[in-house]
């Protein structure tokens, strides 16, 4: 499941990448910003819980995140011709990472907040890399995006739905669709949550208490 996840993030993550032609991007470029898209999350997941990242680990990682990116770079087209297909493979990917987090971080015996935590971490982690490589700013700070409500969301139910005793798959895969749900509902229906509204002029008042008389 967790090299899945790489793969869709990385596919995703370069087919995203390849879009802006105005940054001139080489092969190499748009492959760098797959790979670390379909890391991000695991790497973030793995720091947080004091681990070796498990991409790491294995010899599989590198080589599907690469194929993946490369594959993203050649679908580019048929990606965006497509529409919605970058936000569809987004919400996905956020989902399996977010589930894949919230699961290891109980599995080791976090609370449930913490895990929660961990697994929205996990879950935005390869977004807010591909956007820092491309000089873009962070998809989660921006109004709108609902990223890390849906990561909160989807973690959140599987920690209820483990702490009722269900099945681990049944858990995160009904986190993956709360997740996909919640993020493709906020795309279609323009959820966002209230923007950062600045205090109007004169709100805030200064008063300044006269200096002590210096003969006293």
């Amino acid at each position: 499941m967790d090299l899945l996840a790489v793969g869709i993030g990385s596919v995703q993550g370069a087919a995203f990448a390849a879009q802006f032609r105005d940054r001139r991007l080489d092969l190499l470029g748009v492959a760098i910003v797959g790979i670390a898209t379909g890391f991000g999350g695991g790497l973030l997941r793995d720091i947080l819980l004091g681990q070796v990242p498990l991409a790491l680990q294995s010899n599989w990682y590198l080589p599907v995140a690469t194929v993946a990116a490369l594959v993203g770079m050649l679908l580019q087209r048929l990606v965006h011709r497509l529409g919605v297909t970058l936000n569809i493979l987004d919400a996905v990917t956020i989902g399996m990472f977010g589930a894949l987090g919230t699961t290891k971080a109980l599995a080791l015996g976090l609370p449930a907040v913490p895990a929660v935590f961990v697994g929205a971490v996990a879950a935005v982690g390869g977004s807010i890399l591909r956007d820092l490589l491309l000089n873009l700013p962070i998809a989660i700070m921006q109004v709108g995006s609902l990223y890390a409500v849906a990561a909160i969301v989807g973690s959140a139910t599987l920690v209820v739905l483990d702490a009722l005793g269900a099945d681990v798959l049944l858990a995160g895969i009904v986190c993956v669709a709360v997740t996909f749900g919640v993020r493709v509902l906020a795309l279609a229906f323009h959820w966002s949550l209230p923007e950062q509204r600045h205090l109007p002029t004169g709100a805030i008042r200064i008063v300044r208490r006269p200096k002590p008389d210096a003969d006293r």
